[in-house]
């Protein structure tokens, strides 16, 4: 039965990237990260809906939040996925939320009244954060994404937050090479070329469009191009989280929109505009193919421009 789906996978795989895209070195690397994987079931159905089509991407994975778990079922069915720690230490829901893996008394700096993550970059740097402590629990979260099973093969902040400051940046460096681990861009820096894309603060009407103009004209042939994508299933439980991190995720009247924005971005993913591009405009990539090679104990940071 696995050399059953192994071989169905591969099929699919290769339907979906033609296989003279994947010998073509001349067309610009796509690698795609699907962030806040583990953070709910909608989230995970989501990347799984993806997942399935075949096509190779990373997934950050919160091992801080509730379905993690789930999360790691389902990324074991898809080696085409590279999998990273998504390192969280804020909770940024209004009535969702999450906190340390180490639990609040052995971490208290980084917590609220009620014992849970901050919920917000501002609240997190105005919190009296100590850096033994983040340390602490940040161990604790790629410890225990080393012990699902799951093949871990780099490192990247929620919200920036674990490479906010020089201490902060000094502190996932020092981690990265502890566990032997790379380090994801950020809009800022990069440690392995990669340039910078999100499409989380684009408008719902134009996130589509956008997306397709870029991966189809604006794509650097230089560098390996990543681009951020959060997906999720419009449903009650998606529907009812309110950010309390970005007015431009709820409406003026108070109404959330992040689950239409992720719905949205999973539609743009398994469009038929997007499969038409793959293999044409871009040969798309995951963090293990980008990291073929490199030697990732050398972490040089520059400015991501």
């Amino acid at each position: 039965m696995k050399g059953f789906f192994c071989t169905l996978l591969l099929l699919t795989v290769c339907t979906y990237i033609p296989a003279r895209a994947q010998q073509n070195g001349k067309l610009p690397q796509l690698l795609l990260r699907l962030d806040d994987i583990g953070m709910n079931h909608s989230v995970n159905m989501a990347a799984e809906q993806v997942a399935k089509t075949g096509i190779p991407f990373s997934a950050s994975v919160q091992f801080a939040t509730p379905w993690y778990q789930e999360a790691v079922e389902i990324l074991k069915k898809y080696p085409q996925v590279s999998v990273g720690v998504h390192l969280t230490l804020t909770s940024e829901w209004k009535n969702y939320r999450w906190g340390p893996v180490t639990g609040r008394s052995a971490v208290p700096s980084l917590v609220d009244s009620v014992g849970y993550f901050r919920q917000s970059t501002g609240a997190f740097a105005k919190g009296g954060y100590k850096m033994e402590e983040v340390e602490t629990e940040l161990s604790a979260q790629i410890e225990r994404a080393l012990r699902s099973g799951l093949k871990i093969t780099y490192i990247d902040p929620h919200m920036g937050v674990a490479l906010s400051t020089p201490a902060m940046r000094a502190l996932t460096e020092k981690l990265a090479r502890k566990y032997k681990l790379a380090i994801s861009t950020l809009s800022e820096v990069t440690y392995y070329g990669e340039t910078y894309m999100e499409m989380w603060g684009e408008p719902v009407a134009t996130k589509k469009s956008a997306f397709l103009a870029y991966v189809s004209n604006k794509l650097s042939t230089t560098r390996p191009n990543m681009v951020v994508i959060h997906v999720a299933q419009m449903g009650p439980e998606m529907d009812a989280l309110f950010d309390m991190n970005s007015s431009m995720m709820n409406t003026k009247e108070g109404k959330p929109l992040t689950s239409l924005h992720r719905q949205t971005e999973l539609n743009m993913l398994l469009s038929p505009e997007f499969k038409a591009l793959v293999g044409k405009k871009f040969r798309l990539i995951n963090y293990d193919q980008l990291l073929a090679g490199k030697d990732i104990s050398i972490l040089k940071a520059s400015d991501n421009k």
